[in-house]
């Protein structure tokens, strides 16, 4: 077997692939000034995009190479010839300590074939398919690339008569891992020198004390939660880099910002994403929990839409029909299934980039589950029930695309920790560069202009099961009550035609997690208690 690539030769094996691909040179894949213009303009001239939304610019039908140059044509390192629909054969075996692994389920995105019990495959596959890969089972360590992203996947390279070997061979994790802990961080969303300095210094060190802190109950991984890029995929590389310095396996899912826009197909569109983190759809299991990674970044040349195609569903239903109902699923995608923030908006439906079109199929096959979905995306926190199921849109690493502190509904930039106990999960949003507990941020009375006689906490991780109450000179004066309204910082950082700076379409979004409470123009010290479902306590006094 060959020797195992150091760190410096397989991030210099990825530039190449980017400069013969064409990618580098200067001509990252960036939004030209003219679609940032086109979608930073809205019906009302507030800096808006398009859909009304304050999201960030989707990408239009004319996007190229910042310098004005295409990128269609581009495809892989490995030269592709157009898919005919040939049938490949795929024979392995799954191995740990030189013994065969029998039951594990062996894929190429569509079919599912499970290992004999001397850990033997056979897969009959066809030359659309990129990949031959493994859902990674309980009790085995996570096999990574050189960088720490997750290596479970072999790259369809079948002889002239359409035949092909693949091998896996995995580690026992001596560990019981019932109980552990992941993260998710959602949208780094890169663009730039300035930008990928920030995340190497912000995130990734307070990333790395995370890990530190909790030591022996450390995360076993972390999950990219799409975006990993802002359309300059030159920057790949950069993640990974991240991604070692950060001593954890990752898992990555695809976003709208990681895809080529100038090609023919949706499937065209994932290529450099796939050839630096492989399949964009998969499963794996630790412990008790059986955790799926979807794609439903849907490309049509003249935008994307959240979309989950028919080849995939029917993945998902095979993959999940190997576990037991009510068994904990936890899916991973970044477009939100639902997202709430159109009704927050005034709106009656989501924009279709801001959801899942097609979601109602998702929770059909989801429904024998306790499922959870996790998501990204929407630059700011929220707690979704929407199908019978609890979908938790994160806050993002970047913020509001790297334009402060904060996303632009007020939660801080930061990620998800997740904490797995048996079949439970619990979590906790992370506030970058702040301490564990904090999870709200207090404003004095009148900050927020539309109620000027009260004061107001930001507590962005709340859902309904939280309780919130406040304090006067150490005496509870009861509840708080929860309002739609735009955070106070966010309308003071993004809130007109010239802010932020760096990025002028960004508006504040009105959130669903502020509270309020009336107090006189004097009074005596205030301060807010906010219990979470398992009743543990944060504290913030107003200064």
């Amino acid at each position: 077997m060959a020797d195992k690539p150091t760190l410096q030769q397989f991030l210099a094996s990825r530039r190449a692939f980017l400069k013969k691909a064409g990618l580098l040179s200067g001509a990252g894949l960036i939004l030209p000034p003219g679609v940032i213009a086109r979608y930073s303009r809205s019906d009302h001239g507030n800096g808006r995009p398009a859909d009304g939304s304050g999201h960030s610019p989707g990408s239009g039908s004319d996007t190229g190479t910042r310098d004005g140059t295409s990128s269609a044509g581009t495809a892989t390192e490995h030269d592709r010839q157009p898919a005919t629909g040939r049938i490949l054969r795929i024979r392995g075996q799954v191995t740990a300590e030189g013994r065969g692994l029998g039951g594990v389920a062996v894929t190429d995105g569509l079919r599912i074939v499970t290992t004999a019990s001397d850990g033997s495959f056979e897969l009959l596959s066809d030359d659309r398919h990129l990949f031959v890969y493994i859902s990674l089972p309980s009790g085995y360590k996570i096999p990574t690339n050189p960088t720490g992203t997750a290596l479970f996947y072999r790259r369809m390279e079948p002889d002239s008569n359409g035949e092909m070997q693949a091998s896996f061979e995995l580690v026992p994790d001596p560990r019981d891992r019932s109980n552990h802990r992941f993260l998710m961080m959602a949208d780094p969303q890169t663009e730039n020198a300035y930008e990928v300095e920030r995340f190497h210094n912000e995130t990734v060190p307070d990333i790395r004390q995370l890990v530190r802190d909790l030591g022996d109950e450390r995360p076993l991984f972390g999950i990219g939660g799409g975006d990993l890029m802002f359309d300059n995929l030159e920057l790949f590389p950069e993640y990974e880099k991240a991604v070692y310095k950060m001593e954890l396996p990752f898992f990555q899912l695809i976003g709208n910002h990681d895809i080529l826009f100038d090609v023919g197909s949706t499937e065209e569109s994932y290529r450099v994403f796939q050839e630096f983190f492989g399949p964009t759809h998969y499963s794996f299991d630790v412990g008790e929990i059986h955790y799926v990674i979807l794609n439903n970044i849907f490309w049509f040349s003249a935008g994307y839409v959240g979309y989950l195609d028919r080849d995939q569903l029917d993945w998902l239903k095979a993959d999940l029909a190997r576990i037991e109902p009510g068994q904990t699923v936890v899916v991973s995608m970044h477009i939100p299934a639902f997202s709430t923030q159109h009704l927050r908006l005034g709106g009656d439906q989501p924009s279709p980039r801001l959801s899942v079109a097609n979601r109602d199929a998702l929770y059909r096959i989801l429904e024998p589950y306790n499922a959870r979905i996790l998501s990204a995306h929407m630059h700011e926190n929220d707690h979704v029930f929407e199908g019978g199921l609890h979908e938790h849109n994160h806050g993002t690493a970047c913020g509001a695309w790297w334009t402060g502190p904060i996303c632009f509904d007020g939660t801080p930039n930061g990620y998800g920790v997740y904490e797995v106990r048996g079949s439970e999960l619990r979590w906790q949003y992370k506030a970058t560069g702040f301490g564990h507990d904090h999870q709200m941020r207090l404003y004095k009375r009148g900050a927020d202009r539309d109620n000027p006689g009260e004061f107001l906490a930001n507590i962005w991780d709340w859902d309904p099961e939280w309780k919130v109450f406040w304090y006067e000179n150490g005496e509870r004066r009861g509840e708080m009550i929860r309002r739609t309204g735009r955070d106070p910082l966010a309308v003071s950082l993004f809130d007109g035609p010239d802010k932020p700076e760096r990025r002028t379409w960004i508006n504040p979004v009105p959130t669903h997690h502020l509270f309020y409470a009336p107090v006189p123009e004097t009074t005596g010290d205030i301060r807010v208690e906010a219990v979470n479902r398992w009743g543990k306590r944060f504290t913030e006094k107003l200064s």
